[in-house]
């Protein structure tokens, strides 16, 4: 078994935690996104993100508005909707529980 493999599903795992925390503090172009999570070592490539981000449309969690661009065609920019938000905050109580949890057993002294 290769560590690689579990590293990939836990990344894949917070993939949408982390890109609703993104959208929640603003619209934001979808290549920002990918070097933000690049940035923080969640490496994402568009054929990971668009349909994710697809997903949290049609389950109303995420808009998107398309805006005219001066260098090129038109961008897309998402943003986090009300249902978006209060899924996020239940995700965000989700997510302290499971680092308290995951930090209780991981500083548990080893048995000698």
């Amino acid at each position: 078994m290769k560590a690689s493999n579990t590293q990939t599903q836990m990344r894949k795992g917070i993939l949408e935690f982390c890109i609703l925390h993104i959208i929640a503090r603003g619209e934001v172009y979808a290549t920002d996104m990918i070097d933000e999570l690049k940035g923080a070592q969640l490496i994402v490539v568009e054929g990971t993100l668009y349909p994710l981000l697809n997903r949290l449309r049609t389950s109303g969690l995420a808009s998107y508005k398309w805006v005219e661009s001066e260098t090129g065609p038109p961008r897309k920019y998402y943003s986090i909707t009300p249902e978006g938000k209060e899924f996020l905050k239940e995700l965000d109580q989700t997510w302290l529980d499971l680092d308290n949890s995951v930090n209780q057993i991981l500083k548990k002294p080893k048995n000698q």
